[in-house]
């Protein structure tokens, strides 16, 4: 039912709006500020405004509904709708009216004779007046499934297989030999890398033993670096000096005579090969 409500000015007057034509909907109050003087006339947010001063905001913008508001300069009448559902803030009367500034933010009593222990540990059944307080175990239904599940949990229960192991314990229990269908896996086995074809094999050295690089000097079937081209007795390098080999070692001509003595009779004479 449409209501007047009248404001005393000067502004503001502390509300504000929202809708109007121009959107589709109407004129509502969106807000109050505490303590202003549309809190003092009890205007509440959702009320739908049907006039102000008088004239229809049936075709008013919201523009124009602000302009006509701030027009008011001494007085602003209102005439409002209010729906059954309004927001409700608790206020504070002293003297009989309502403080303009101050909430009461205290909890409204409530029967704490419900709960055992003052506050809500355990929730006592419904009682229906007339019957027995205490629940029979009996009452309750029990379904098939509920009995599925209680007897599972009763009876021991061996752990479950998948069905991979359950194929895998089979293969293993089988007694009489291999069975059908299946073949022996070897554990794979890693190969000793062999060289390259075609990569050449890097000669050793008769006297140091190292591998050689570079110049080789070979003598018969042996190979030796330039600097252990040397006699065995002198370390003299016998490099275009001429080499002889006495019990597989290498010697200079000088060495080499003093370890060759020829019988008695018989002089030493040194023979070389013809290129």
């Amino acid at each position: 039912m449409p209501q007047n409500v009248i404001l005393q000015g000067p502004a503001p007057w502390g509300f504000r709006l929202s809708g109007g034509i121009d959107f589709n909907q109407p004129l509502i109050i969106s807000r109050i500020t505490p303590g202003s003087k549309a809190s003092a006339a009890n205007l509440c947010p959702g009320d739908v405004i049907v006039a102000i001063d008088g004239l229809s905001t049936e075709n008013m913008t919201h523009n124009d509904a602000q302009e006509r508001v701030k027009a008011a300069a001494h007085q602003l009448c209102l005439k409002i709708e209010r729906t059954g559902t309004k927001l409700w803030s608790p206020q504070v009367s002293e003297d009989g009216k309502a403080h303009p500034f101050k909430i009461n933010l205290e909890a409204e009593p409530q029967d704490m004779n419900y709960f055992e222990h003052k506050h809500n540990i355990r929730p006592k059944p419904f009682i229906v007046s007339g019957r027995s307080s205490d629940p029979s175990p009996n009452s309750v239904p029990q379904s098939d499934v509920y009995k599925m599940l209680h007897a599972n949990q009763e009876e021991p229960s061996q752990p479950r297989q998948s069905g991979s192991f359950k194929v895998l314990q089979n293969l293993v229990s089988e007694e009489d030999g291999r069975p059908v269908g299946t073949r022996s896996v070897k554990a794979p086995v890693t190969k000793i890398p062999t060289a390259m074809p075609g990569v050449q094999k890097v000669p050793l050295c008769d006297k140091c033993g190292n591998g050689i690089v570079g110049t080789v000097v070979k003598a018969r079937d042996k190979y030796r670096h330039p600097e252990c081209f040397v006699c065995s007795d002198c370390n003299l390098n016998l490099k275009q000096k001429g080499y002889f080999f006495v019990e597989g070692q290498l010697y200079c001509e000088a060495h080499a005579r003093a370890r060759m003595r020829p019988p008695e009779g018989y002089e030493a004479v040194t023979v070389y090969p013809k290129c």
